[in-house]
């Protein structure tokens, strides 16, 4: 017995020890992970005036919820209508949201501060989804709402953050003197609501306003109108509404009633009107040879620049080169007196836009000041002649595509060029035979020059360019040039008829597009389809254009004369083209709703996906366990 007492106190000792060990890991196993994820918006709670106020005189809105909350960007999400000449102050505050007007208020007018997506709790984020508040200056709260969607005209993009607006006044002239009665904004998707609109008929509006005063006052702002006129109205209707059990199983199914208003289906197409305000942007001179003129729009004709401080000795002192359809013209000097002078001052005359964009002549004084880089040391055979030649790059794949030319393109100009410096030659059994073609200058690009020729399956070309046959302006001679190409073999194409359904009399036309939406092929509607030969195996999506006025391109609308934009049909469903192939497809372009014609595979503006965060509460409880299993468990002495 006194063997087992000596123990006791041991015996205790370990018991403590191990309880503290396992009150301890037991801690650790069950530490506090913070629950689940908060998943829920901020829930509204109360406000000052209560929602839905009548005979608010006051300046101020203050919105109280459950927990605290950020507001993003708020001068630009949150919408008050009727529009604020004065930008209101709107801020946060722990929990709560302000909005202070600073516009005086108007008598019996309901007043909607919409929040769009912009409130969300401060910790995870979760978006409080078209969040309303709204108050009345008078006896009644006016409720009916409309709303639609706002597509681009000319590709049916969705367009996210458009101004909507509502004039009572069905006069033009409201569109473009008038703030909107009453406005509301689109979303990612181009879906708008315009809500607590009074009773009575109203045109409608979209606006890419860019000043923000609410008016189609800005000749560049996108619009959007409709010649008819909206009488809003409401009706009771049922939906159902599916409760689940879990991801799988349906628990049940309701019948609610709910108020439908209406209209809920307009469609405005989006589109800018043909305008440019005229203007050269800048002059410059990247080398000692030329100088450049930027212009914002085309210009008709090349204006002439007047030497100030220099005298040409050639009368013809420059060649002009236009590009991008004459936005930008090059002048190259011809003239040595005058390239190797640093700097040159010329007096232009030029079709400049005036305040009511009517083109006016326009003299500017230009100085433009030489750029001259070292010249860069080539490597050489030893008692090799140095030698600069011309710069000309030709564009001849060595497996081209039937409906392909040959591009050859000079750094320079070169004034004195003509077919017979080209060689081009086919094989016909083994044996190379010069054959004819076309040879023709660009004409957007006037350094870019064109082989062209009725080329047939399969054929085998040679071209050939001498050594120093074509002289560029400033005496540099070409490199020889020797290059084979074939054409490809017809089993390497599909081809593509469409029988377009749907169509009246009006011309048309179809474009093949690419995956980035972009026309890579054209055909013209007639005996009631579209024709593409000799395509490329590539997955291809169409549009078709209603083109009005039979000029095979699509052409935006004007307000002034309250023409709409030419209508634009996308095919909902891409075109796969095989190898050898002949394809026949059917597309009737009235079957497809408008919303749903363009393929999301090639739509830019893609609407945002809101996903909640899910938590993984056993990987938290691991990765608590291991930090906090280092030494003594993280504790602190």
């Amino acid at each position: 017995m006194r063997k087992t007492h000596r123990y006791i106190p041991l015996l205790r000792a370990g018991l403590a020890w191990g309880c503290t060990v396992m009150l301890y890991a037991c801690a650790n196993i069950g530490n506090p992970n913070g629950g689940p994820y908060d998943e829920l918006p901020p829930k509204f709670v109360s406000s000052m005036p209560v929602p839905n106020s009548i005979n608010y005189k006051g300046q101020k809105v203050e919105i109280l919820f459950d927990e605290l909350i950020q507001l993003d960007n708020p001068s630009e999400n949150v919408i008050i209508t009727p529009p604020q000449r004065e930008m209101p102050i709107i801020r946060t505050a722990g929990k709560k949201v302000q909005v202070e007007l600073l516009d005086s208020l108007k008598e019996n007018m309901t007043y909607t501060i919409d929040f769009t997506n912009s409130i969300a709790d401060n910790n995870e984020k979760n978006v409080l989804e078209n969040f309303t508040f709204a108050f009345s200056t008078g006896d009644v709260i006016d409720s009916l709402e409309l709303s639609g969607t706002v597509l681009n005209a000319e590709n049916l993009e969705p367009m996210p953050g458009i101004s909507i607006g509502l004039h009572s006044n069905l006069a033009d002239s409201a569109f473009r003197t008038l703030p909107f009665d009453r406005t509301s904004r689109t979303n990612d998707k181009g879906q708008f609501t315009v809500r607590n609109i009074k009773p009575g008929k109203y045109r409608v509006y979209a606006l890419n306003d860019v000043n923000r005063d609410y008016k189609f006052d800005q000749p560049g702002e996108d619009i959007a109108f409709l010649d008819s006129v909206f009488v809003p109205t409401f009706t009771m209707a049922t939906r159902q509404d599916t409760l689940w059990k879990d991801s799988l199983t349906i628990d049940t199914i309701r019948t609610i009633q709910y108020t439908r208003f209406l209209p809920d289906d307009i469609a405005l197409r989006l589109f800018k009107e043909k305008f440019e305000r005229q203007y050269m942007t800048r002059p410059e001179r990247p080398d000692e040879h030329r100088f450049v003129l930027h212009f914002n729009a085309p210009l008709d004709t090349v204006p002439l620049p007047v030497p100030l401080n220099f005298e040409p000795v050639q009368e013809e002192w420059f060649i002009t080169q236009s590009a991008d359809e004459g936005r930008n013209i090059t002048f190259w000097i011809s003239d040595s007196t005058v390239w190797k002078q640093d700097t040159l001052r010329m007096a232009l005359t030029y079709p400049m836009s005036d305040s009511l964009n009517i083109l006016r002549p326009q003299t500017d004084t230009i100085q433009t000041v030489a750029r001259r880089r070292p010249a860069e040391k080539k490597k050489r055979k030893k008692g090799e002649p140095e030698i600069e030649f011309l710069s000309m790059t030709v564009d001849a794949p060595g497996d081209m595509d039937l409906f392909d030319t040959v591009a050859v393109v000079f750094g320079e100009p070169v004034p004195e060029i003509n077919k017979d410096m080209f060689r081009l030659e086919q094989e016909v059994d083994s044996v190379w035979s010069l054959v004819d073609f076309h040879f023709f200058q660009d004409s957007v690009n006037s350094l870019n020059y064109y082989i062209d020729r009725d080329w047939k399956y399969g054929e085998s070309y040679q071209l050939t360019i001498d050594s120093a046959l074509i002289y560029s302006l400033y005496g540099k001679w070409n490199d020889l040039f020797q290059g084979t190409f074939k054409i490809k073999p017809e089993d390497s194409y599909g081809h593509l008829f469409i029988n377009i359904q749907g169509l009246d009399t009006v011309p048309a036309f179809v474009e093949l597009l690419d995956s980035k939406d972009a026309p890579v092929r054209k055909a013209v509607v007639k005996d009631g389809g579209a024709l593409f030969m000799d395509l490329k195996p590539e997955k291809y999506y169409a549009r078709l254009v209603l083109d009005a006025n039979g000029n095979g391109e699509w052409d935006t609308g004007n307000f002034a004369e309250r023409r709409q934009p030419e209508e634009v049909v996308y095919c909902p469903k891409p075109f796969t083209i095989l190898q050898n192939f002949q394809h026949e497809e059917n597309w009737n372009i009235r079957e497809t709703p408008w919303l749903k014609q363009k393929p999301l595979d090639i739509t830019k503006n893609k609407p945002k996906e809101t996903t909640k965060k899910k938590r993984d509460y056993r990987e938290e409880g691991r990765s608590n366990s291991s930090s906090s299993s280092n030494g003594f468990g993280g504790l602190s002495f």
